[in-house]
């Protein structure tokens, strides 16, 4: 299948999605001023980069596709006195309404849609940066992901904002098991509070277990020196977790997704976690980070901070997932991918070149999606 071709029926669709009108709908305009449409020969030739191993083909039967999205704030309109939300509320800084939220949940509906490609949205997902788990049933119940009958996993994070992370998955295709929520703290900080560390485990195809962590670490707040020993915490909590899973069973499938707040040869991934970046000196135990050889394209990645793009969001897997394996669930063949799909991006006007097209610019809303980019990987269980 030709891929423009697939992308513009797909862009078609997403111009007929739309929600049932309520008495508290109000009518708004959408500042969509930030977006460009036009790109140029050069921007062009970094989307093409970036999708050049996109797999729009149907998973049916072969496998499945595991995707984990930074959505950036996404809040609900209703007031929690127990978080502090107040910027996402229709009176607060944000000027957050019913109208955005929804838009915002149509954005994310398109995004998945297209990383799914014809076989739908990705049959597993991975979220951070969501409030609580209203908005995840809103966007699996008053989207189009209500017709795939997706389930979620999710528990409260102690984090002040109230962000935490999610998972969501389509039964038919990953049978739950069982799940924890683990709870990160700082013997340095005893008063500090931060995301869980979301762990789901269930079966693939009915048969394969596949366990997996869904992260959202410390932000490099204060610099990255100075916060680099949070990260390290978490990079321990997981690593504990994981060795105890290893312990029971040494060739378990475990897979990693997130926005980890660190570059794959950063010490709390690379030393702490373990997660090496060439599968031929993995050891047992250990674990491989596809993105590091994604990492080193400083045209285009997950994040673009100050002008310079980064890969802070993160696809890993244990070393049996990331060796081939006849019939038994493995990584592709193609490894793990930066969606940048062209109706994520804008031009960067500022620093030049291109950015994620993200909801909020600073205080003013643009109407776009994130300001960071999906990733993706396919894990097949069948050739």
């Amino acid at each position: 299948m030709n891929l423009q071709y697939f992308w513009m029926l797909l862009l078609l669709g997403f111009s007929t999605l739309n929600y049932a009108q309520t008495e508290d709908d109000e009518t708004e305009d959408v500042d969509t001023s930030g977006q460009q449409t036009t790109f140029s020969a050069a921007d062009e030739e970094l989307i093409n980069l970036g999708m050049k191993n996109f797999d729009e083909r149907s998973r049916d039967g072969r496998g499945i596709r595991a995707c984990f999205y930074n959505v950036e704030n996404l809040f609900d309109t209703e007031n929690d006195s127990l978080i502090n939300d107040e910027e996402f509320l229709p009176k607060g800084m944000k000027g957050w309404s019913y109208t955005r939220y929804k838009q915002k949940l149509s954005n994310i509906y398109k995004t998945m849609a297209a990383v799914g490609g014809w076989s739908g949205p990705p049959e597993i997902i991975g979220f951070c940066e969501i409030e609580n788990r209203k908005v995840l049933y809103d966007l699996t119940t008053k989207t189009p992901f209500l017709k795939y009958d997706y389930k979620i996993v999710h528990e409260n994070s102690p984090d002040a904002r109230g962000i935490d992370v999610g998972f969501i998955y389509r039964a038919s295709a990953f049978q739950y098991i069982k799940h924890q929520a683990l709870r990160l703290t700082f013997e340095f900080d005893t008063a500090a509070r931060t995301r869980d560390v979301l762990y789901v485990c269930g079966t693939v195809d009915k048969k394969d277990t596949l366990h997996i962590f869904i992260n959202h670490w410390p932000s490099r707040r204060g610099g990255q020196a100075a916060s680099e020993p949070r990260r390290i915490a978490a990079a321990k909590m997981v690593r504990a977790k994981i060795d105890s899973i290893q312990a029971a069973s040494p060739e378990a499938n475990i897979i990693l997704m997130g926005d980890f707040n660190d570059h794959a040869e950063d010490k709390s991934l690379h030393q702490t976690l373990k997660a090496k970046h060439h599968k031929e000196e993995l050891a047992s135990g250990d674990l491989f980070n596809y993105m590091y050889e994604l990492g080193k394209n400083w045209k285009m990645g997950s994040h673009k901070y100050q002008g310079h793009w980064g890969t802070l969001d993160h696809v890993i897997v244990s070393k049996s997932l990331a060796q081939k394996r006849e019939n038994r669930l493995h990584a592709s063949e193609k490894g793990a991918n930066i969606f940048s799909g062209r109706f994520l991006l804008e031009q960067d006007k500022k620093y030049l070149g291109l950015q994620p097209y993200r909801t909020y610019a600073g205080p003013r809303y643009i109407g776009g999606f994130s300001d960071h980019l999906p990733v993706y990987i396919d894990l097949i269980y069948k050739e």
